[in-house]
């Protein structure tokens, strides 16, 4: 086993969240399958070393991990409502405990800053203690009966059993949003992490299975299944499993969404973004400059809310032009459990082919490099995994501009006339996750949040594309898939609606009038 650099030894902080050096992929709680697929290691984009083994489940394991999920439903489900809350207030409390040890290993092992590994955590209590009041509020409808005697309402109840397919660039956090809400609405959990962060999510079970050892949950409401690709197949076409919540790529939603609309199931899908802020006369450069930097290199361009393009209003695109491009000269790269440097490594050496070919990709179709991309090497860059954040001006209809490309690559042009022209080159992709206007014209804020505005799913005003908080509805729309997780009322996609009608008379009346004589 290695240690990490920055006076972090991994071995203790395997040893806090019970993590061997081989582990099973395959739980449904406090019982760890002998699993037998194929053996996934984890290596860290920070020094490329070895963390550990995790063996893959294979199909029948699967089949048994379902099968337990099945049965705990049917008793988890008639657990009322708040008390499944304070287990998962419960569940809160133990993260907090858990905080230092879970956010450094998912620094670590997915190559994010410790501050936004930490955040990651933190938004996992976060997410526990909206779920905690939202146990108590689960509220239906009542509605007035055009016939006598009769009332009518609707009630929410559990669906069932939720798949959730996660990415790596947010390996604990994304699935926390899925499982807290599930959980209070009654349903259990079956959970496909990303095989690039397989250790975090065996910490998030391991922790998870201490609260609800301790409380007396069923076997099987919180499932964990680490696979491959096979894996993810099997849970996405599996009848059993009414909702799959799918993070990933716009390719891969797409192949779940047709899966799982084959069969006629839910899904929750939360998938590419190719976010934009659009940068007015009247914008603050005190606001733009941190909002736009922090939105293009946190996580190294690894967020689906990361900024990818940035729309100048020619009167100030020199200068705000300049400020980035300085700003870009501050940047320090590292070892992200050093809290001095600003930015980490990507994820893998595909993830680093990726932001060469774009770089390489932008200048064929006639794009400018303001700041030169580069790959680094040498001591502390040993994963070849580190590439400096680059700037690039570049055409709204570049092809490689209407792709996203998971890298610190900014992309930067110019509008001129009115806030309108830059909301249509802001819409003109086909992705529609998240937005950004800056500027301090009430008429051009508004003119953004209309109707006729921002077709993303998240639209802000003043700050960057990214950080979401948890009290709203996380998502967007056209190739992002529509869905919506986290806060608001998101906690109805993973539950059934059901219409009531109770006649309290001595008689049948129809509705609509109808006369059935016998």
């Amino acid at each position: 086993m290695a240690e990490v650099q920055a006076g972090l030894e991994i071995q203790e902080i395997l040893d806090q969240l019970g993590i061997e050096t081989t582990n099973s992929g395959a739980s449904t709680g406090s019982f760890w399958y002998e699993t037998k697929g194929e053996t996934i290691d984890s290596y860290s984009p920070v020094d490329g070393k070895l963390i550990a083994s995790v063996t893959a489940a294979t199909e029948a394991e699967y089949q048994k991990i379902v099968d337990k999920a099945q049965n705990a439903f049917k008793q988890w489900r008639q657990v009322p409502a708040p008390k499944r809350g304070e287990v998962v207030r419960q569940l809160a409390e133990k993260l907090r405990e858990y905080k230092e040890p879970l956010g450094k290993l998912v620094s670590y092992e997915m190559g994010k800053s410790l501050q936004e590994g930490l955040g990651e955590v933190q938004e996992m209590i976060d997410i526990c203690d909206f779920a905690v009041g939202l146990s108590r509020q689960l509220y239906g409808l009542t509605m007035h009966s055009e016939r006598p005697g009769h009332r009518m309402y609707e009630q929410y109840h559990p669906m069932g059993l939720v798949g959730i397919i996660s990415a790596f660039n947010f390996p604990v956090a994304v699935w926390n949003w899925n499982t807290a809400l599930a959980w209070v609405c009654g349903d259990v959990c079956i959970w496909k992490p990303s095989e690039k962060t397989p250790l975090t999510a065996i910490a998030c079970q391991k922790i998870t299975e201490e609260v609800f050892t301790d409380n007396d949950v069923p076997e099987g409401v919180s499932c964990l299944v680490i696979g491959g690709a096979e894996i993810g197949k099997l849970l996405t076409a599996d009848t059993r499993v009414p909702l799959i919540s799918a993070t990933g790529s716009t390719r891969m939603g797409k192949s779940v969404g047709e899966v799982v609309g084959a069969r006629l199931g839910k899904s929750l899908l939360e998938l590419g973004g190719n976010n934009a802020i659009i940068i007015t006369p009247t914008a603050d450069l005190k606001v733009v400059v941190p909002g736009a930097v922090f939105g293009a290199i946190g996580t190294a361009g690894q967020r689906c809310t990361s900024t990818r393009r940035l729309i100048i209003h020619e009167d100030v695109y020199d200068v705000v032009r300049d400020a980035i491009v300085k700003a870009y000269g501050q940047l320090k790269i590292g070892n992200p459990l050093d809290t001095n440097m600003h930015v980490g490594p990507l994820i893998d050496k595909d993830a680093v082919a990726a932001y060469e070919h774009a770089l390489k990709q932008v200048v064929i179709e006639g794009g400018k490099v303001l700041v030169e991309g580069e790959v680094l090497s040498g001591e502390g860059y040993e994963s070849g995994c580190y590439v400096k954040p680059a700037i690039a001006e570049a055409s709204n209809s570049f092809k490689i501009v209407q792709h996203e490309t998971f890298a610190p690559i900014l992309y930067i042009m110019k509008y001129s006339g009115g806030v309108e022209n830059a909301i249509e080159m802001q819409n003109a992709v086909p992705q529609g996750l998240s937005s950004a206007i800056m500027t301090n014209n009430l008429k051009e804020a508004e003119s953004f949040l209309a109707a006729s505005g921002s077709d993303c799913g998240i639209a802000n005003v003043n700050i960057g594309t990214s950080g979401a908080e948890i009290g709203g509805a996380f998502g967007g729309e056209k190739e992002t898939g529509g869905g919506r997780e986290s806060g608001s009322d998101a906690w109805k996609v993973y539950m059934r609606r059901q219409t009531n009608t109770i006649n309290y008379s001595d008689s049948l009346p129809l509705a609509q009038g109808i006369k059935f004589d016998l």
